[in-house]
């Protein structure tokens, strides 16, 4: 059984079976194709849609606050980890120009079971990430309202469980005295649950924004992926001029003396920004589940990746630095850091501007993930790992629109009643999983001469460089590394500990084997920031597995069409 759960799928075969219209995984005819449309310039400009979204609104607030200034540092840090994946992630759509991103990249280098497991990784990945992005679009959304003085019923923009709580603590605090305790916002997710009208016992409570929100952009993957190009299109370039524009702008109220000290509170609070700022740049990847409808995946995917990451890699940085310039990075522990920080210069006009532009970089975010999620699950379909409905191509629009609606629904009912925002590191630990494999992957794939049009990691030898990156990081890091075992709650650093001998395993091959310099690094990096979310998140993230471990062991084994071709 062992070797039936890592049968692989050749390079071959995968391509073979979309020339062969395995697209519609119910008909197998060549007539129900993607549509081609996606050229370079549209990847690039999906790839900023995906990345450049709540995280340069919301999260850099808070990474700013622990990091100070140097939160610069750890923007340049996850970029290099973000790039050297890109890398890999550009290989495999040059030799494997299909759908379903990093679960076809280990079905072909891995074997079924890491693909089903990685298949099942990134659908918590979109599931998750797109829940919380409708939230957090819904709050932008409700706050430009606000400024414009139109006010939506509290009861109707927020979820049951943060009224609940909200109302039983306000309660508390006024029975104890403790009035000052109670915060606006607190009083206000109060006034939602006191308002609501009821049926019974129970509150009629709802994100109806969110629901919105998800039901629009569901509507607009579903049509085409011409339709999602041109709106894609038209709010990136929006957004990016409204940043650029926050740059320039804010530049001109930068007190240098703010920038100091740099690190105030060391490496160790940078590293403590690690989840927010790498859950702003998880999106590039998505672009990889539209090769199918890339009109040269081969050649256009590879710098679609690379040139939306080096661009939004720079406007990060300058926006890092534009916030902790024109304000204390002790001020910017808030959820509008930059409608905040204008205000705080009394250019408060400028926040409305800020709010209009979240909302559109939050919606774009949210496209783009709507759009992936659907093609992993289309791809897992064809393989027979789910059931065929998922890989029905509609003939009209040429989307996988079974897919689509599926994954509205998903997204849509827990936007509307629940409150995500606790695991929402899920979706980076997620992300950063996804990486490792396909970081990993490309060092199990066959060696091809180079071929025009086709990219291709440039090759440095790891066999003695990765020895002496091994000898420095021990050395440096030798007094962390010997209390690993000792002190209270040591099993909480059983990541760290899997990290280090995943390091000294992977330098024992890149001396024997001489690996390449970049897949190794990249696969060391991404594993290191996965020890920094945390051992809950770790618990979380392995729960979800076995649950996608039961289902494939019930369904997935049985159905694989590559399993029955073996038979």
């Amino acid at each position: 059984m062992s070797k039936n759960i890592f049968r692989k799928k050749s390079l071959d075969t995968i391509l073979n079976d979309v020339a062969n219209g395995y697209s519609d995984g119910e008909h197998g005819s060549g007539d129900s194709t993607l549509s081609k449309v996606l050229n370079v310039k549209d990847l690039t400009l999906m790839g900023i849609a995906a990345v450049v979204g709540a995280g340069i609104f919301s999260t850099i607030g808070e990474a700013s606050f622990n990091g100070g200034p140097g939160v610069t540092i750890l923007f340049v840090l996850t970029a290099i980890t973000c790039g050297f994946s890109a890398m890999c992630y550009a290989e495999f759509a040059s030799r494997i120009p299909v759908a379903g991103s990093a679960y076809t990249y280990a079905y072909a280098s891995f074997g079924e079971l890491i693909a089903w497991i990685i298949g099942w990784d990134l659908l918590m990945e979109y599931a998750i990430g797109n829940i919380a992005v409708a939230i957090s679009w819904s709050e932008y959304f409700v706050n430009l309202l606000e400024g414009f003085h139109i006010h939506m019923p509290k009861y109707l923009t927020m979820d049951y469980l943060t009224a609940s709580r909200a109302y039983d603590t306000v309660q508390s605090l006024t029975a104890k005295g403790q009035l000052t305790d109670i915060t606006e916002k607190l009083r206000s997710e109060a006034a939602a649950w006191a308002t609501a009208p009821a049926i019974g016992h129970l509150k009629l409570i709802a994100n109806i924004p969110a629901l919105a929100i998800v039901i629009l952009i569901t509507y607009l993957v579903y049509v085409g992926i011409r339709e999602t190009k041109k709106v894609t299109n038209a709010m990136v370039l929006l957004k990016i001029g409204v940043v650029i524009a926050v740059i320039v702008l804010g530049f001109f109220y930068v007190t240098p003396a703010n920038w100091h000290p740099f690190l105030p509170n060391g490496f160790g609070g940078v590293m403590k920004g690690v989840s927010g700022v790498f859950f702003a740049y998880i999106g590039f990847d998505a672009i990889s589940t539209t090769a199918e409808e890339c009109q040269n995946a081969q050649r256009d995917l590879p710098r679609g990746m690379i040139y939306s990451l080096i661009i939004c890699t720079v406007l990060y940085i300058l926006i890092a630095l534009v916030l902790t310039g024109m304000v204390s990075y002790k001020d910017l522990q808030v959820g509008d850091p930059l409608a905040f920080v204008f205000a705080k210069v009394g250019l408060k006009k400028i926040s409305y501007v800020i709010s209009i532009s979240a909302v559109i970089a939050t919606a774009s975010v949210l496209l783009i993930f709507q759009l992936g999620q659907p093609r992993i699950w289309m791809s897992m379909s064809r393989d027979g790992l789910l059931p065929k409905a998922f890989s029905r191509i509609h003939p009209k629009f040429k989307t996988p629109y079974f897919a689509t609606i599926v994954t509205g629904f998903v997204v849509a009912v827990p936007a509307l009643f629940m409150n995500l925002t606790e695991v929402t590191d899920l979706t980076s630990i997620g992300t950063l999983f996804a990486f490792v494999l396909v970081c990993g992957g490309v060092l199990l794939l066959p060696k091809e001469q180079t071929v025009r049009g086709k990219f291709q990691i440039p090759y440095i030898n790891a066999q003695w460089i990765a020895p002496v990156i091994f000898v420095i990081g021990v050395v440096v890091f030798w007094k962390q590394l010997t209390g690993l075992f000792s002190g209270e709650n040591a099993h909480e650093r059983f990541p760290y500990v899997l990290f280090v001998i995943l390091s000294a395993a992977l330098t024992v091959l890149a001396f024997v084997k001489k690996l390449s310099l970049i897949p190794v690094l990249g696969l060391l990096s991404c594993f290191y920031l996965m020890t920094e979310l945390g051992y809950t998140n770790w618990l979380r993230f392995l729960i979800w597995l076995v649950i996608g471990l039961v289902i494939y062991f019930t369904y997935g084994y049985r159905h694989s069409r590559l399993g029955k071709a073996s038979q």
